[in-house]
Formats: structure tokens, sequence, C-alpha cells
């Protein structure tokens, strides 16, 4: 995807825009080492009113993301239920009525890519507010996609390139394994759809991702994935796409099943 990577150039009409930021980190984990552009994406267009990321407290990886971004100068906002879409309730609850006080804000950018804020987004665009959206690539829902426009979605991973620091590196990624033997990665995507279901969420593949990057410091994304070919992944749908044709999983509406469960159900 290919965007103008140019900020506005008039100060007089950045001054005139108001933002907030709503982010899940629940669902864009990939947001980690990268909080500092996406202020800095923010700031371009214009002040900045609301800062707040939501994170679920029972979880390393989350706390790690949330205290960085927090040093930052975001607001973390810890949604430790475990009852389904909690965190997305909250953060649509917390964004509709921060816009109902703040009249004068006129775009919200939301750093997600579930399907579940899609009736949030239809509510800012109804009361005019421009919406731009930051996903995780590879757990993007297309929906998503057509309902914001394709110029105002963006992936994570376009930051640096958007405010023109492709040059700069996070030394919190020197340490990652930059590969992972496929089979192994078999197992934490099996580990992790028996996780979603025995929590009774719906297994699709956005929090299938995020599952897997909570349980394995070496996964990385669909990138860090490796066969015994030394093939590579493009995106997180094509490893899917192998791993049914292995018969390792079922794919259904863009959720995952396991297999072994049809065979005891059959």
């Amino acid at each position: 995807m290919t965007h103008v990577n140019q900020f506005p150039k008039k100060q007089t009409s950045q001054q005139k825009n108001f933002n907030g930021i709503f982010a899940d980190i629940q669902n864009v984990s990939s947001i980690k080492g990268k909080g500092h552009l996406l202020l800095e994406f923010a700031q371009s267009k214009g002040r900045i009113g609301c800062k707040n990321v939501y994170y679920n407290s029972d979880y390393i990886d989350q706390v790690s993301i949330k205290n960085e971004l927090e040093n930052l100068g975001m607001k973390g906002v810890n949604v430790s239920d475990h009852s389904e879409n909690r965190a997305d309730y909250r953060l649509i609850s917390d964004c509709i009525n921060w816009v109902a006080f703040n009249a004068s804000v006129n775009i919200i950018i939301l750093v997600l890519g579930d399907w579940d804020y899609a009736g949030l987004i239809c509510i800012l665009k109804a009361l005019g507010k421009k919406v731009i959206v930051f996903a995780q690539r590879g757990s993007e829902n297309p929906k998503l996609i057509k309902l914001v426009g394709n110029e105002n979605f963006y992936f994570v991973d376009e930051l640096p390139q958007l405010v023109g620091n492709s040059n700069k590196t996070q030394p919190q990624n020197t340490g990652i394994v930059s590969e992972i033997n496929y089979n192994e990665v078999i197992e934490y995507l099996i580990e992790a759809i028996n996780t979603a279901l025995s929590q009774g969420k719906p297994t699709v593949f956005g929090r299938i991702d995020q599952l897997m990057r909570q349980r394995c410091a070496n996964y990385q994304g669909c990138s860090s994935i490796s066969t015994a070919n030394g093939k590579k992944f493009n995106s997180f749908s094509q490893f899917i796409d192998v791993a049914v044709k292995d018969g390792k999983i079922r794919k259904q509406n863009q959720e995952l099943f396991l297999v072994e469960l049809d065979k005891l159900a059959a």
C-alpha cells in the first residue's frame, strides 16, 4: 500500500486541528518501539488532546508496551476483565465520551484492526470526524480498510516512512531472533487457538496472532517464520493457508479451528 508521505506545510492549518489517539495494544502489539513515531504523526495533524492506550495487566508483554508508551506521555487504561471484547467496549465508550465533551476535535487516530470497532468508526464519521486507522500487518480486517478508505488506513510498520524517520532504529528489537521454525510456530498456533476457545473468544486472525506473540518471544509475525527450504511468508493469512493445506488447522469465515476437535466430534 502506498501513501503520500508528506506532512502539511502550513502551520496555521495544523493549529486548527485537534485530535485524539485511542490504541488497543491487545490487537496491535507491533506498536512497541514506535510510540514516538505515532505521536509525531499525530502532532503533524494538529494538537493532541487524548492519548489513551488500552491493555490487560494480566499479560506481561502488554504491560511492557504500556510502560513504554506511558514514558512517552500516553495514558494506560487497564482492562483486566477477560469478558469477550471488554477492551473494545471500554475503548469505544471512552472515545465517544471524549468526543462528546470535546466538540472541537476533528481527527481521531485509532490503533486497532478489529471489525468490532466498525460501529465506533461509523459514529465518528457521522459526527463529521476524520478517522485514521493504524493496524497490524497481517491481522487487519479488509472491511475496516473500506470503511475508513485507503487514504486514512496505514500499517504500524509504515510509521517510520510516514514521519520521515526510516533511518531510525529501536534498540528493543536488536536482540530478537529473526527466524523461528515453521513446525514450532504450528505448535504455538494450536496453543493460541486452544487459549482463545477456552476464553470463549472468536479465533480470528488478529487475536490468534496476538496470543502467539504473547507466548513466544521469538515469534514476531509471519516474517519471522522459516520453512525447511528457507521460505518466508508475506502475510499471516498466507501462513494460515499453508497450515490449513498441511491439515494442521481448519479455517472458516476468517476464524480458525482445530482439526483434532473435528475428529472428536465426528
